[in-house]
């Protein structure tokens, strides 16, 4: 904290990685309101690579809007998970809404295996 006891400002490179996390939570959200509505169509691998990654991306974007010490622990597991959903996505290629998940998982990965070397 700084001398006046407010938190000092988020970086440019923590913005776009909490903005990368809460869009791929949202779209993990989506999909799996999209698979539930689909019945037993969606296999239940793909629907807890879904969950797990919808989880781990509201908790990392959480972890650095407070600046938590372990924020780059956390980025470094976020982007793991967010690996493993995407390559869970692609495996209904013609889903489309799976083929959007799989994307913005990437996209996710991608920003916070960037912010979690920042952190190091």
């Amino acid at each position: 904290m700084t001398q006046s006891g407010m938190m000092p400002a988020l970086t440019q490179q923590m913005q776009d990685c909490i903005e990368a996390c809460m869009d791929c939570h949202n779209i993990c959200e989506e999909t799996m309101s999209s698979c539930m509505q689909q019945g037993g169509q969606a296999q239940m691998q793909v629907m807890r690579a879904v969950m797990d990654c919808s989880e781990t991306t509201r908790m990392c974007a959480d972890m650095m809007m407070r600046r938590s010490p372990m924020a780059g622990d956390m980025c470094m597991l976020c982007a793991k998970v967010c690996q493993m959903c995407a390559e869970a996505c692609m495996s209904m290629p013609d889903d489309q809404m799976m083929m959007r998940c799989a994307e913005a998982c990437r996209r996710c990965a991608e920003t916070c295996r960037a912010m979690a070397g920042a952190a190091m």
